[in-house]
């Protein structure tokens, strides 16, 4: 009886360790629990700066990992090479300042780039840094070498801003930033043409301040306060608002204005190249429409700029008014075809020049411009040559007997229309 009973608690031990044996051996041979995936490096969406149709992006940056996330670094190198016919004369009632300080010369070849940006476009915080050496050519105003520009622009380092992502559609940002304003970029390498138009230089290139960001489906909105045509002083507030109808149809509005004057007729000739007296206490709005279906980009727009009255501070007021229409045809991934045709006219008369402030050639004065330019793309480099024609009307004529000088075109300010020849070439990295 002794001996049953021991044999039935052996075998009772036995059963239960090979359950337990069997367990372990289960435990054993299942999958190990999952790891979580690595997060992926260097693979942001690179959306700054914004490239037309016609030059290509790096689609490959460099990419660097660091302890505050991925920094990604690129640029551009461009060269360019021109003839005017004719330059600017060297002391026009239109633009009397800048000559102090440049000289506008028939043909020059110079850089128009060379920049290198350096930003973190994702996670919560970002930034954005552009620096280097640039050149803004522009219809009918005159172009100094990119040396003297960087010294009367903005310097060696004309973007710099950080960014805060609140979440998915909110975002607020504060810097140098560039403009909410206008159609067109302002790197040579973001247009379609090689120099920016008549109303192009109505705009604010870039300016310093602060601004909030709303981004939600169709929808894009933008709200800034800034320092206007880069015065230093907080005294504009501009923003804009597109719309995504479809996949190939977008339309925009942008605009601002001053809310404080500003006499910058305070701060020296140099000063008033980047910030003129006027358009710092201007306000000014643009509608826009864009088709981009794909060979084809095409956005026209329209522009209007007012100066306020304020004889304090030397300005009798003044409006502009223009259209543009740009459009770009891709025949194949290494050949396009851009171009622009814009007017742009201001209020006042020839006879009674004094009643307005000048901001094109002269009160009364108008401009006509159509521009062409071939781009061909090797990968990431670029070749394009460009013609460009302006005529203006109702400038003022020079009276050299009494030592005054045109609006217009020309040593003596006396010619009424211009052409340039420009090549420029480069390449994005």
């Amino acid at each position: 009886m002794a001996f049953k009973t021991t044999l039935r608690a052996t075998t009772a031990v036995l059963a239960l360790l090979a359950t337990g044996s069997a367990y372990a051996a289960d435990m054993s041979s299942a999958a190990p629990a999952p790891v979580p995936a690595a997060p992926e490096h260097c693979k942001a969406t690179i959306s700054t700066p914004a490239y037309g149709p016609t030059i290509k992006a790096n689609p490959n940056p460099s990419c660097f990992a660091s302890p505050i996330g991925d920094i990604y670094v690129g640029g551009a190198v461009t060269g360019v090479a021109y003839n005017f016919s004719p330059p600017f004369n060297p002391g026009s009632a239109t633009f009397p300042l800048p000559f102090n300080t440049g000289r506008d010369e028939q043909n020059r070849v110079d850089f128009t780039n060379l920049m290198a940006t350096i930003q973190k476009p994702d996670g919560p915080f970002q930034f954005y840094v552009q620096a280097g050496l640039y050149s803004f050519p522009l219809l009918g105003f005159p172009l100094y070498s990119s040396f003297d520009q960087n010294s009367l622009f903005f310097g060696p380092v004309p973007i710099a801003y950080g960014k805060y992502q609140i979440n998915d559609e909110w975002s607020v940002q504060a810097g140098r930033m560039f403009g909410n304003i206008g159609s067109e970029g302002l790197f040579t390498y973001q247009r379609m043409n090689i120099s920016g138009g008549l109303l192009f230089n109505q705009e604010i290139f870039l300016n310093q301040g602060v601004q909030v960001n709303y981004s939600s489906g169709p929808w894009n909105a933008s709200v800034a306060v800034t320092d206007g045509f880069f015065s230093g002083e907080l005294n504009w507030v501009t923003g804009l608002v597109t719309y995504k109808i479809d996949d190939n149809n977008t339309i925009g509005i942008n605009g601002g204005t001053h809310f404080n004057k500003f006499n910058s007729l305070m701060r020296g000739s140099k000063f008033q190249y980047a910030t003129p007296n006027t358009l710092q206490n201007s306000s000014i709005v643009s509608v826009n429409y864009t088709y981009a279906n794909g060979p084809w980009t095409i956005t026209p727009y329209a522009q209007y700029t007012s100066v306020e009255r304020d004889l304090s501070i030397g300005n009798p007021g003044a409006e502009t008014y223009g259209g543009a229409v740009l459009a770009a045809y891709s025949f194949t991934d290494w050949f396009s075809l851009a171009g622009r045709v814009e007017y742009i006219g201001q209020n006042g008369s020839r006879i009674s020049p004094f009643g307005v402030n000048n901001l094109l050639y002269g009160a009364g004065s108008s401009a006509v411009s159509y521009t062409v330019t071939p781009t061909f793309n090797f990968d990431r480099f670029f070749v394009r040559g460009e013609y460009s024609h302006v005529d203006l009307y109702d400038i003022q004529r020079s009276d050299l007997a009494n030592g005054l000088l045109g609006t217009g075109f020309g040593r003596t300010g006396d010619r009424k229309s211009q052409d340039r020849f420009m090549v420029e070439a480069g390449f994005t990295f």
